[in-house]
């Protein structure tokens, strides 16, 4: 959206992989300050344009993954994020980075199954969720879910960092 988006996200970026990676989870302390230091930058640098494109890029992040979320397979971090992100970059960069953040978050995902062993797990898993959605009638997966102990569980704030940075680029 606006020029100066890129500084603050990489920074925040940067702090949320090294907290996902390490403790696997994405702090409020982070990502709630940014989310509304982007409407106050927004709005001051585009006054109303600036806010209602920021509420866009909000409800693009945070909708996608919030469904995500919902059906078991993100953490609310992970939708924060995304929602934080999009009110900074608004909805169309958005929609970018959503896409460029799938593709990384399913190479990051193939070779963490290829070092841990589990490839086949993993597509049996996938195939799962793909096919079985009509049997589950959109409710979550009873063990392809966080917070099933069992369950293997990839830090995905890497993923988001990948997707809004080439997003910056593809631009």
């Amino acid at each position: 959206m606006h020029s100066v988006a890129w500084w603050p996200t990489l920074i925040v970026l940067a702090v949320a992989t090294f907290t996902d990676l390490r403790s696997r989870r994405i702090p409020n302390w982070l990502v709630l300050p940014f989310l509304l230091a982007g409407f106050f930058v927004s709005g001051w640098l585009h006054s109303w344009h600036g806010i209602v494109q920021s509420l866009a890029g909000l409800g693009v992040g945070a909708l996608f993954f919030g469904i995500l979320c919902w059906m078991g397979g993100m953490g609310m971090g992970d939708v924060k994020l995304c929602a934080a992100i999009g009110v900074w970059i608004g909805p169309s960069q958005m929609l970018t980075a959503l896409v460029l953040t799938g593709i990384a978050g399913g190479v990051i995902a193939v070779c963490w199954a290829i070092v841990g062993g589990f490839v086949g797990e993993m597509l049996s898993g996938t195939g799962e969720l793909i096919f079985g959605w009509r049997q589950r009638r959109f409710r979550a997966h009873p063990e392809l879910v966080l917070n099933n102990p069992s369950a293997r569980k990839m830090p995905y704030a890497p993923a988001i960092a990948i997707g809004t940075l080439v997003s910056f680029f593809s631009r």
